[in-house]
């Protein structure tokens, strides 16, 4: 299993970037939760937002109003929006995903991609 993020990037404050994590090789596997987190310079990794299969979502405190996370089960995709970016919103983002093979259960992580928001 891989997952691929992308569409980081360097944005001015209160502009806005979608993020992808594709994830591939998960046969017949079952994708159940996934998420966003990120992690600044000097900072511990922290979740953005998190959704299940079954489309239920949550976000920190930090982001609610500004970030929308989605999720395309057929694409095996999960998306975050981000709205009204600001400087504090610079990190290393990093898509999750937990993954059930056989009854077995499985976290993946993708390779991070850069958002920079100048202050």
């Amino acid at each position: 299993v891989q997952l691929q993020a992308s569409g980081g990037g360097l944005v001015q404050a209160g502009e806005s970037l979608r993020l992808s994590c594709a994830a591939s090789g998960t046969g017949f596997s079952i994708i159940s939760s996934m998420g966003w987190y990120r992690q600044a310079p000097g900072k511990q990794r922290e979740l953005v937002a998190g959704i299940t299969r079954s489309d239920s979502t949550n976000y920190a405190d930090s982001v609610k109003g500004r970030f929308t996370i989605s999720r395309d089960n057929a694409k095996n995709t999960v998306y975050l929006q981000m709205n009204s970016l600001k400087p504090e919103d610079t990190a290393v983002y990093y898509c999750n995903a937990v993954i059930y093979a056989m009854a077995k259960r499985g976290d993946y992580w993708g390779q991070g991609t850069q958002v920079t928001v100048p202050a």
